[in-house]
């Protein structure tokens, strides 16, 4: 699977009151592994950056005005992503304005290129509900070195979206192929040799196994004595 980490940054926060994309920062990862292929554009907006997101992004008007206008590296930036599965944090805010920048190209919207969109912000509001969810707190909380992030900038974002996103998803990781173990079309076999796998079998304690001998009593009763393993 070839998936596509993909951060912006922007003159303020409203495409739909003409503020523009900056800076487009992406990193690819083919079957959950960094091929070192990334994408990085700072892009002319054709107008100022709002003092909120220049403290923020730290990317002056000054040094924007000899870079590409969008219209001249959307090409670019559309044949990186093309057919890959997007990975954003808080993706309505980017694809709101990379959506903007298309329509005024007279292109269709960002979805109608990629195979899908994953947003990791709504993934971990659902796996750490209540807690802040920032790209920063993440990182503290997956241990992903983000000391290097003093200002936001698009292509750094999205190399720690890919570590954040590895160690998010990293239990569907457990069973790790290497090379040798997809066909002559790469892809993955059906089968994994745990042969190398050195399992350790843990028992339950008395404790644990009276406390779930009462759950399992529990539930018997509720059914009224139809659990399975009460019958059989």
């Amino acid at each position: 699977m070839r998936q596509i980490f993909l951060d912006t940054e922007t003159t303020g926060l409203f495409p739909d009151q003409g503020d523009r994309v900056i800076e487009i920062g992406c990193v690819e990862l083919v079957n959950r592994k960094l091929t070192g292929k990334t994408l990085h554009l700072y892009l002319n907006p054709e107008r100022e950056s709002h003092e909120e997101a220049l403290r923020i992004h730290g990317i002056s008007n000054e040094f924007l005005l000899d870079k590409p206008k969008f219209e001249q590296a959307a090409d670019e930036f559309l044949a990186f992503v093309s057919d890959a599965e997007l990975i954003i944090h808080n993706a309505p805010f980017d694809l709101g304005f990379l959506n903007k920048e298309l329509s005024m190209l007279g292109l269709p919207p960002l979805k109608d290129y990629v195979s899908s969109v994953v947003d990791t912000l709504a993934m971990a509001k659902e796996m750490y509900p209540g807690k802040r969810n920032s790209l920063d707190a993440l990182c503290a909380r997956l241990e992903v070195d983000n000391s290097g992030r003093t200002l936001h900038g698009a292509l750094l974002d999205a190399e720690l979206l890919a570590d954040v996103y590895i160690n998010l998803t990293r239990g569907q990781d457990m069973l790790i192929m290497d090379a040798a173990d997809t066909d002559t079309t790469g892809t993955p076999k059906s089968h994994v040799d745990l042969s190398s796998f050195d399992l350790p079998i843990v028992y339950a304690n008395s404790q644990e196994a009276a406390a779930h001998e009462t759950v399992m009593s529990e539930i018997d009763k509720s059914s009224k004595g139809k659990t399975v393993w009460r019958t059989l």
